[in-house]
């Protein structure tokens, strides 16, 4: 069996072929604290100690996965988003930090508010179910084409004691819109890369994570948008709002979009790395 520190200096070193030493360390790191359920500050003091039969197993395969370019949350089922672990598969995105910034807008704009919330293209359920417990007194809401999406998204909710009721729909399917109630907020965070970007993604943001949940068409990249744009004025309450995560590239198109459906005080705001990522829209 590997000690705490070859498995690690193991792992590290092969994972460079691939990754940078600063994320090839940083995935070593994390994969052993799965494994372990030490820190490294915890393995550091007792480097010398080897991994158990079961351990070794598990990171004998584990190891194999990661080699291959799989996303450690993949790897390991589990991705935190606002300081909670959600069950993740290669059905649902992997939450990014970007949107825990959306969330906390929302948050913060509907404080203490009894409020009725629909969250678009749910995937791994982050978005509702970190707002039902930022907002107690919401009522939440998300929807999917994906039912292998929802199931994710279901298990994430009740794991962490999340009421949040899933619809699976397509939004692009207008007529299944009567099958909505209407709400005081709408939030998505939909697929919105070109197809002709698709080569620059990472190659484990490329081969792993679910397409329909990423990919748009050439032709015509804002389509998620302008459905929302359009649902929302039949499905979205007098003064609701509606927030979305954009692609730092297109903002502006985006924010046309919303300006042209008749929308107010439409705002863009930047994300923690200073690119314009979300909009705000009210009816």
């Amino acid at each position: 069996m590997l000690s705490y520190n070859d498995a690690f200096y193991s792992l590290k070193n092969d994972l460079q072929a691939l990754y940078d030493p600063h994320e090839a360390a940083a995935i070593a790191h994390e994969l052993l604290l799965h494994l372990t359920g030490k820190d490294r500050s915890r393995r550091l003091l007792e480097k010398e100690m080897t991994l158990s039969h079961g351990e070794q197993h598990a990171y004998d395969i584990m190891k194999a996965d990661l080699l291959k370019g799989k996303p450690l949350q993949y790897v390991t089922g589990i991705a935190w988003f606002m300081g909670q672990p959600y069950t993740v598969n290669e059905n649902v995105l992997i939450p990014r930090p970007e949107t825990e910034e959306l969330v906390q807008w929302i948050a913060e704009d509907r404080k203490d508010k009894k409020v009725s919330i629909l969250d678009i293209g749910t995937g791994s359920g982050c978005i509702p179910v970190a707002l039902s417990r930022s907002l107690p007194q919401a009522e939440v809401s998300a929807c999917d084409i994906s039912n292998a999406a929802l199931k994710v998204a279901s298990k994430n909710a009740h794991a962490l004691n999340a009421k949040v009721l899933f619809y699976e729909l397509d939004i692009l399917d207008r007529h299944k819109w009567v099958d909505l109630p209407a709400f005081d907020i709408i939030v998505s965070n939909p697929p919105y890369i070109p197809l002709s970007e698709k080569d620059q993604l990472a190659p484990n943001v490329r081969h792993y994570e679910p397409a329909t949940a990423l990919f748009v068409p050439n032709e015509d990249v804002l389509i998620f948008y302008k459905a929302i744009a359009e649902f929302g004025k039949t499905h979205l309450n007098e003064g609701g709002s509606i927030y979305c995560e954009l692609h730092r590239d297109l903002y502006l198109r985006t924010e046309t979009v919303f300006n042209d459906a008749g929308y107010k005080n439409v705002i863009l705001k930047k994300d923690m790395h200073g690119n314009w990522r979300m909009l705000k829209a009210q009816k």
